[in-house]
């Protein structure tokens, strides 16, 4: 069972890195921008260090969903998409570009924008791998449509396509915000 409150690395005088609990602090839950970028230096740069966490466990899915999409068209099948596959595969690999780029800017602020606008950086990060993430659902989607059309008809595709929609919006949209409201 995990203690309340959060481990972090700290340097001790020996050298060496140690996990020790610290209480949470009530700057926590606040909103980016409300944190000061001297003052909240440290909570700033948890917060950033986390999030590129999870934009690695993140982008390889995406980047081998991108890899497939650009590999597509070469298949000899690909001629035999009508209009509308062919345009839920390009709305597909648009997202998809969409997404790794929108992904991949958190770490190009983190090294390149000016490391002293911390809560600017993590704002506008947030804000890229929301979208991000949001191009993802709507290439996983589009990508589902086109496959599953051609294969099994227009019905069922639309079909497996629409469900698909359903959970994504249920488990990406609603279910972390029901988890936020009775977390409060």
């Amino acid at each position: 069972m995990t203690p309340p409150g959060r481990c972090r690395l700290r340097r001790h005088t020996s050298g060496y890195d140690a996990r020790v609990n610290e209480p949470r602090s009530d700057r926590d839950d606040l909103d980016a921008a409300k944190l000061d970028d001297v003052r909240d230096r440290e909570e700033l740069r948890h917060r950033y260090d986390e999030m590129l966490q999870e934009l690695r466990v993140l982008l390889p899915g995406v980047q081998v969903l991108v890899a497939f999409l650009l590999t597509i068209p070469f298949a000899n099948r690909f001629l035999d998409l009508d209009e509308i596959g062919r345009l839920s595969f390009g709305v597909a690999m648009f997202t998809g570009m969409v997404s790794v780029v929108c992904l991949l800017t958190p770490t190009a602020f983190h090294r390149m924008a000016p490391r002293t606008a911390r809560s600017a950086r993590l704002e506008w990060a947030i804000r890229m791998l929301k979208t991000g993430v949001a191009a993802m659902a709507v290439a996983l989607v589009a990508a589902l449509f086109a496959v599953s059309r051609f294969v099994f008809g227009t019905s069922t595709g639309s079909a497996m396509a629409a469900t698909f929609a359903v959970l994504i919006v249920l488990l990406w949209v609603v279910l972390p915000r029901v988890i936020g409201e009775r977390a409060r």
